[in-house]
């Protein structure tokens, strides 16, 4: 039995038989500012398509045409055996989000900010707050649904049943000694880092790792060489030091180590991830960091390498790091268990040459005196009892598992629309498009559906020789894989 009418919708959907403009158009902008007007509310149910074609004397193509155009911009929502209702969320609060909770009008009753404050308030590199939770494919983010919670349970539970004084006092600013001694080993054996426990220094994050080399390293005006296209929160940090970022650009070996001499010959520091490099996924060349290791001695200047995912590798053994093969210690490296474990256990790492040690610890107290020490003391059992590498081991047949049911489905739902290829390591994939799309207008209508595709484009400083997306897919399940994909097929119909 279908659904009984509503006597009000001729009059809030008034249509002109007599206009050029196609009937399924007017339709289409009626609802749209019944919407967006108040009158149709988030939730409302809509008349069934037969119903509403007899009542507005059209044809039930005109309104199935128009309700897919709003499904597809996200201001309707079908629901399976129950009928089209109004969205829950609508593409314009999404839009407005950073608006509302950051108004120009109150910007400018501020009292006087910093000129390093002003410069992240009015940078573009600067990540934005994001919308409502997305569904897919957020960059960067593990598999939290395959966490092994039973043991870290256990673990927590050990270490807060009457916890020993130095778990509740104040730490050593260099990190609690037994994760210090558990990274150290499991760097050396795995990524071919030279280290001793003395010369890591526990810290809250990458971000943190950024902030404290370059707070210790950089005057105000230092260059500093960054990847183009490339990671926009380290630049975004070392902007905020006052440093000069210069974009350098980058080709199948990597960081374009000539290029970047020719854009500014002294430069005091390099942002680098060479064994994953952020977002292309490039691995740098032998010949190319010992090229950049050569530049580095001779110039005195150091490298900050970024090994944020380098252990999910997927065909053969992770790769060696770049400071492995520094015999003249000019590479800082630095780790995160962010992307490895789960993004709210805030606690990375870096691995600091032996002259650097003291001054970065002084820093390191400075800014934040230490990271929760009953969280390093879990991590560090979490490590030395074997769970660490089982997980990974569990995380890099999942994730490989996940890429490949990602790549089938785009292949399957969106042929000739996004080209996307296997790669052997990380966690996230690049979706190329076709020359004539605006990859960050692609992201925003993605965005409006619930779904996280960043462009491309807003990782680089230069327009990329390509429109292209990011998929993420180590955090999504095989069904959100399937739904997130359904979703952006939607987007690209509705914008081709």
């Amino acid at each position: 039995m279908s659904k009984p009418p509503t006597a009000t919708w001729p009059y809030l959907l008034p249509l002109d038989h007599t206009r050029e403009e196609p009937l399924y158009q007017q339709l289409y902008a009626a609802l749209r500012q019944a919407i967006l007007g108040g009158q149709l509310r988030a939730g409302t149910p809509l008349p069934p398509t037969r119903v509403l074609a007899a009542e507005l004397a059209v044809s039930r193509t005109t309104i199935v045409t128009a309700f897919e155009q709003l499904a597809a911009e996200g201001y309707l929502e079908a629901r399976i055996g129950a009928g089209t209702f109004v969205a829950s969320t609508l593409p314009e609060e999404m839009l407005h989000v950073q608006v509302q909770q950051a108004p120009i009008e109150r910007m400018e009753k501020l009292p006087r900010l910093s000129q390093r404050s002003l410069r992240i308030v009015h940078s573009p590199l600067v990540p934005r707050l994001k919308a409502p939770p997305t569904r897919a494919f957020q960059p960067g983010l593990p598999a939290i649904d395959a966490f092994p919670f039973e043991v870290w349970s256990r673990l927590a539970a050990r270490h807060s049943q009457h916890p020993p004084f130095e778990l509740l006092a104040y730490g050593d600013p260099a990190g609690y000694r037994p994760l210090r001694e558990a990274i150290a080993h499991y760097l050396t054996a795995s990524r071919a880092v030279r280290c001793q426990p003395e010369q890591v220094l526990i810290v809250s994050g990458a971000q943190q790792a950024i902030d404290i080399t370059a707070r210790t390293l950089l005057e105000e005006d230092d260059v500093v060489w960054v990847e183009d296209p490339g990671y926009l929160r380290a630049q975004a940090t070392l902007l905020e030091v006052g440093a000069r970022v210069v974009a350098v650009p980058l080709d199948q070996e990597g960081l374009h180590v000539e290029a970047g001499k020719r854009l500014s010959k002294k430069a005091h520091l390099v942002y680098v991830t060479p064994s994953h490099q952020y977002p292309l996924g490039i691995t740098m060349s032998l010949t190319r960091r010992l090229a950049l290791l050569d530049w580095a001695q001779r110039g005195g200047a150091w490298i900050l390498e970024d090994d944020y995912d380098s252990e999910f590798r997927y065909r053969g053994r992770p790769l060696a790091s770049l400071q492995g093969l520094d015999t003249h210690g000019h590479v800082i490296y630095m780790g995160t268990f962010s992307k490895v474990l789960f993004p709210a256990l805030r606690l990375g790492y870096l691995v600091l040459p032996p002259e650097l040690v003291e001054p970065f610890l002084t820093m390191r107290a400075v800014c934040g005196r230490h990271c929760p020490t009953l969280e390093q003391a879990m991590l560090a059992d979490f490590i030395t009892e074997g769970h660490f590498l089982r997980h990974i081991r569990r995380m890099r047949s999942l994730y490989a598992h996940r890429q490949q049911i990602l790549v089938e489905t785009v292949r399957q739902e969106l042929h000739g629309a996004i080209e996307l290829e296997e790669h052997e390591a990380g966690m996230h994939l690049i979706g190329w498009l076709p020359q004539h799309l605006d990859d960050r207008l692609v992201s925003q209508r993605a965005a409006q559906q619930g779904i996280d595709v960043p462009a491309l484009s807003a990782c680089s400083q230069q327009k990329p020789e390509r429109p292209g997306l990011l998929f993420g897919y180590a955090g999504v399940n095989e069904q959100e894989i399937h739904e997130g994909v359904k979703h952006l097929t939607s987007v690209l119909d509705a914008m081709r």
